[in-house]
């Protein structure tokens, strides 16, 4: 579900308290960040005239088109409107490198339906985005967990061609965001996870990053704000990620899996009552469609790799698969956010832009952390590439019997029974 723009706001995803303990614990959770968030003050600035500036655009989308509906043709009609509007609507602009738009689709894999998997795979396989794993699930435990990722991460692998691949040894990655914004079971109350370590899980299944943050004002919002990082799991504790290691500051540290977070900060050119600032959350949705001013905020944030101090990673987050949410994706928001883009960068020969899908964006941060001195282009494929560009290994080839294949792929039904989770 949308989170709220507005610092002590109502209107949380997921079960919850009552209004006045859920105003408390956000409150709560505000105070936990707003130190980090002072100490980055020096930071926060906009580029100067001059300075390189290539933006690394990604939206993460929490892809749930089941979300609200009424009926299966509601539901169906929500996924027309994508195929059919987003290349139409989207396909006039290019970035830098003359690619169009691109948009990451997570998935909710307790919500599996294979001809909707497959209506997102065809629009990815034009070049207009990629699609990773998303999840709801509450009281699990580790083992569930990780049977249920190695399992979804091999069916949207085998039988819809998507996720990717390490080039190396052609083991599959995928992306992660988790539902109800509670990885590493980071709810103030235990609800919407279960699993302490769900980090480790993520990293052992094959996770090459997580992007559910941030998500300010709800108390899932870390510490640790504006930064590309590692964290390790730890199964005497939730939270994880509460801290981390900068990707660039040195080699990531065994077991520990990549978090990119959106653009964290006050927005003092909206207040609520004319008194509060709104927190700008990087969300795109009804009440913040995206602006001129939004993109100063996410520029200003500056959520990057120290050894590239020239790429901004702004990644955004929104919920798609609502008609709301659709307005403002698919609708002259987006398509005036695209505009102003190019229009800066027709303005100014070192502002550059480049629309990344989340698996080039972690390809980019990786590169970036290893020193790499190439063009965004050539950076995109660092590390992982497409599923089918390189020959999975020996151990992963499917065998007779094993889900994953067409004709034993389970139905979202199916897959709820076996796994449990959210309907």
């Amino acid at each position: 579900m949308p989170i709220t723009d507005a610092v002590g706001a109502t209107g949380a995803a997921g079960p919850g308290p009552g209004l006045g303990a859920r105003t408390v614990v956000r409150y709560r959770s505000f105070c936990r960040w707003l130190l980090p968030y002072v100490l980055q003050t020096r930071m926060r600035r906009m580029p100067r005239a001059g300075e390189p500036v290539h933006v690394l655009l990604c939206v993460a989308d929490h892809f749930e088109p089941h979300h609200g509906a009424s009926s299966p043709a509601q539901v169906h009609a929500r996924l027309d409107r994508w195929v059919g509007e987003y290349p139409r609507l989207f396909d006039g602009f290019r970035d830098a490198d003359g690619r169009p738009p691109r948009h990451t689709f997570f998935c909710p894999i307790e919500q599996y339906y294979p001809e909707e998997v497959d209506a997102l795979a065809g629009l990815c396989r034009r070049d207009y985005g990629e699609v990773e794993i998303h999840l709801h699930h509450d009281g699990d435990t580790a083992a569930v967990l990780r049977e249920r990722l190695s399992h979804s991460k091999r069916l949207l692998a085998d039988r819809h061609g998507l996720l990717s691949r390490h080039r190396d040894t052609g083991d599959l990655a995928y992306g992660f965001v988790h539902g109800d914004w509670s990885l590493d079971n980071s709810h103030p109350h235990g609800r919407c996870c279960g699993v302490n370590n769900e980090l480790s899980v993520l990293h052992e299944t094959g996770c090459y990053a997580d992007f559910t943050l941030p998500c300010a004002p709800e108390p899932m919002q870390t510490r640790k704000i504006n930064s590309v990082y590692y964290a390790r799991g730890r199964p005497d504790r939730a939270k994880s990620h509460d801290a981390g290691v900068d990707v660039g500051t040195g080699a990531a540290p065994a077991g520990s899996l990549m978090l990119i977070q959106g653009p964290l900060l006050f927005n003092w050119g909206s207040r609520k009552w004319g008194i509060v600032p709104r927190i700008e959350n990087g969300c795109l949705q009804q009440s913040q469609p995206p602006s001129p001013r939004r993109l100063d905020l996410w520029l200003k944030a500056r959520v990057q790799v120290p050894t590239r101090p020239d790429w901004f990673f702004v990644k955004l987050h929104a919920h798609g698969g609502t008609e709301e949410t659709q307005s403002v994706l698919l609708g002259e928001p987006m398509a005036d956010l695209h505009r102003e883009l190019a229009r800066r960068a027709a303005r100014d020969r070192h502002f550059h832009y480049h629309y990344v899908t989340a698996r080039e964006m972690y390809n980019l941060a990786r590169a970036a952390g290893a020193g790499w001195e190439g063009s965004v282009e050539d950076g995109r494929d660092f590390e992982l590439v497409p599923n089918g560009a390189v020959p999975p290994p020996r151990h992963e080839r499917a065998r007779p019997g094993v889900a994953g294949r067409p004709d034993h792929a389970p139905r979202g039904s199916d897959l709820n029974s076996r796994f449990g989770g959210r309907k």
